[in-house]
Order: C-alpha cells, then structure tokens, then sequence
C-alpha cells in the first residue's frame, strides 16, 4: 500500500503528459515534426530488429567504457587528493574550471583526433561522467568525523585502518549520489559522441532518421535511450541498498 502511494502521484503525471502528447500530435497532424507516442510505439516495434541487435550494443558498449574508466580514475583521483593536500590544490582547480567548458565543443576535436572509433565517443562520456564521481567521493572522504578520527588515533589504530574503517564507509553514500547522477549523464554524453560522429549506435541512428525527416524514427531511439538510463539509475540504487545495509535509505 505504501509502495502504491508513493508512486501513484508520479505515475498519473506521466500517464498525463503521454495523453496530452498524444493530443497535441493528432491536432498539429504532422508526424515528421511532431510523431505521436502511438506512432513512437509502432516504429520502436518496426525497428526492434535493427536497435536491440546493433545500435544498442554499441551504445551500451560505450556508456559502460566510459563509466567504468571514470569510476576508476574518479575514485583514485578523490582518494589521491583526500590523501594528500598537494594533489588536492594541484587537481581540484582543474577539475572545477574542466565544467566550464562546453563537452559538445569539444566532441568534434575529439572525432578529428581519434576518428569514428568508439574512443572519441568514450572520452566524450568520461568528462561527462567523471566529475560527478570525483567530487562527490571526495567530499565524501573528506567529511568523516574528525571526533572519530581521533578517537581511533587513541585506540591505536594505523592511518590505513582509520581509512578504510571509517573514510571509505563514510564516504560510500557520496560516492552513490554522484554515481546516480554520472549514469544518467553517461547516456548523454554517448548519445552527443554518436550524434557528431560514428556508424553505430542510437544516437547515430536517431541523427540519421532525422536527415529522413521521419519523426517517429528520431524519437524511438531516444526513448529507448530513456529506457537505459532510467534502467542505470535503478541498478545503482539497489547496489546502493545491497551495500549500504547499515543506513537506511527511504
């Protein structure tokens, strides 16, 4: 009963918004500018073949490679700097100023320099991904009591034990909220890598229907990105439950 209250408000949200969608399609009446969420559904199960065989292993294949590669090195980074205040001063600037900088103006030197290989469309979601991973986790390490620190300092406990004993457990709910904001923002960095170049993928695929002028073919593709990330965010959330047993997540 409870599960049902919280998600009845939401759901009649989305249930509205389709409805409207459907309406507002049917009485502009031009389906290669505005397609219909009927028109979407059809052509997604037209080209079901085609998306679920090729474009979407490609696209997944790169969300993956560069989220993984930003966990790796967004974590090390955070523990690096934590650890030391001279990473922190040399890095930490930097990695703010990199957020200034538009990634879709840097996507197409991406392309000059590593072609249409997947590489160009990766890096494209590692800086996308990784400062979410990186300051988060950093903030988090760097919270950890300082009344629990020293409390472990007494009892005798070495600097790697205070570490993993009490930064890391304190640091992990920080390191899930900007995981949960990298998977979504993962999805749109491949999906700009595959929309300014490559020969595979979703976001290749809804570019290409687009120069068609079929409407409903550029819309399937991103609902179906929609669906991965939507997929991604609840995977993390219950990895977050399964590991975070000792704080109770609502």
């Amino acid at each position: 009963m409870r599960a049902i209250q919280q998600y009845f408000a939401p759901t009649i949200v989305v249930i509205a918004l389709i409805v409207f969608w459907e309406l507002l399609a049917r009485m502009i009446g031009m389906s290669f500018i505005l397609p219909s969420p009927t028109e979407v559904v059809v052509k997604l199960w037209e080209i079901r073949s085609i998306l679920f065989t090729v474009h979407l292993p490609a696209t997944l294949l790169i969300i993956l490679t560069g989220l993984g590669l930003s966990i790796i090195f967004g974590v090390g980074l955070a523990v690096w700097m934590s650890l030391s205040k001279a990473a922190e001063k040399a890095f930490y600037p930097i990695i703010i100023s990199s957020q200034t900088i538009p990634i879709i103006a840097l996507a197409p030197i991406f392309v000059l320099w590593f072609g249409y290989s997947i590489w160009s469309k990766v890096v494209v979601t590692i800086l996308i991904t990784f400062f979410p991973i990186t300051v988060n986790t950093f903030d988090g390490l760097k919270s950890s009591s300082k009344e629990l620190r020293e409390l472990l300092q007494t009892m005798g406990a070495t600097k790697r034990e205070i570490f993993f004993k009490l930064s890391v457990p304190q640091a992990l709910p920080h390191f899930y909220s900007g995981l949960k904001v990298a998977v979504t923002l993962s999805v749109i960095g491949a999906a700009i890598g595959e929309w300014l170049g490559a020969q595979s993928g979703l976001g290749y695929f809804s570019r290409r229907m687009m120069t068609q002028f079929d409407g409903a073919g550029v819309f399937a593709p991103i609902v179906l990105l929609s669906a991965v990330g939507i997929s991604l965010f609840l995977l993390v959330v219950i990895l977050e439950k399964i590991s975070l047993k000792w704080r109770r997540i609502e």
